[in-house]
């Protein structure tokens, strides 16, 4: 009796989205080995994680003003501005790789510190703040940079070590993805910060509800600016990954990368109308989105449609969320 009354609580705190999602992973992972031989090959796990990489960081970091009930479309554009300005101080301004990196960070955690005072002090819409930053963004890094294309060290080249951060090439030519290592790290340290510390609680409670925390004495623009830091932040882990793991960053590029992130957060179970969210979840929803690209055009099935299942599985997450809080709404 004991037993079965343990395993009830169990199942009830089991978030059904989450099983859901890990299931459809299983399936469809398990569908493109089926139908393409190639897809099972180690190179292929390889090509998954260079999607994964820059991706996860961004969504990391934007879970938290999501959870907020925001958003942050600025780490998209941000991210290849970032980049950009970081390379173009190694190549065109003769400084040495630590303080590309610097650059590139501190640029991403300043945006990201601007759209949440601009959020949370001036009291801006975060959709529109953020689709303005990120136009100013999708410009900077092209002025900053002199219309130059960007181009991190290469491996061979001095200061190419940080390509080894992701990646270790063998002797043997094996690719060791040591990227995953670090990534897995970062999601445990976020989700000891979102669940266990001051930053977590209150980026969840002024997603619930704002006003209550501000009654009760809590600096909230404070914490609601320092969400949008984070966002930012990663946005400037992720410009580096981006940098390190492609050969060449161009100008004007990066819109739609945030959808991406946005949308793996989404399936991931971090509500849209906030409150509700987990760096497990945004991973395993970075997890599928990944696994989409990556297998579709194994079964022939190109950009266009990659794009349309994408959005179909967000609608489907959304969805979800929506009759989540609804019945939420209504106990």
């Amino acid at each position: 009796m004991d037993q079965s009354k343990t395993k009830l609580k169990v199942f009830k705190k089991l978030d059904l989205q989450r099983v859901v999602l890990i299931s459809v992973l299983i399936v469809l992972f398990a569908f493109f080995s089926i139908i393409s031989p190639n897809f099972r090959k180690y190179t292929t796990i390889i090509t998954l994680f260079g999607y994964m990489y820059y991706i996860l960081l961004m969504a990391i970091g934007v879970t938290f003003p999501l959870i907020t009930g925001g958003v942050d479309l600025s780490i998209g554009t941000g991210l290849v501005c970032y980049s950009i300005v970081g390379s173009y101080m190694i190549n065109h301004q003769g400084m040495p790789i630590w303080f590309g990196i610097l650059v590139t960070v501190l640029l991403g955690t300043a945006l990201g510190a601007f759209n949440g005072f601009v959020v949370s002090v001036l009291e801006l819409p975060p959709f529109i703040t953020t689709l303005c930053t990120m136009m100013i963004a999708r410009g900077l890094g092209s002025i900053l940079a002199g219309g130059l294309t960007g181009v991190w060290p290469a491996a061979a080249a001095e200061g190419g070590w940080v390509r080894s951060v992701l990646k270790k090439t063998l002797p043997n030519g094996t690719i060791i993805p040591i990227g995953m290592i670090w990534m897995l790290i970062l999601i445990a340290i976020m989700t000891l910060i979102l669940t266990k510390t001051r930053v977590g609680r209150y980026t969840i409670a002024i997603g619930s509800n704002r006003e209550a925390l501000r009654l009760s004495g809590v600096r909230v623009v404070k914490w609601h600016i320092i969400a949008y830091m984070i966002s930012g932040f990663f946005a400037g882990l992720a410009a580096l990954a981006y940098g390190w793991t492609f050969t060449t960053i161009t100008p004007g590029t990066g819109a739609g990368f945030e959808l991406d992130a946005i949308g793996a957060a989404i399936i991931g179970g971090t509500s849209m109308t906030g409150g509700k969210g987990s760096i497990v979840g945004t991973f395993l929803g970075v997890l599928l989105i990944s696994l989409l690209k990556t297998g579709l055009p194994y079964v022939g099935l190109q950009a266009n449609w990659q794009q349309i299942i994408t959005g179909i599985v967000l609608l489907f997450a959304v969805t979800i969320d929506m009759i989540r809080a609804k019945r939420a709404a209504n106990r």
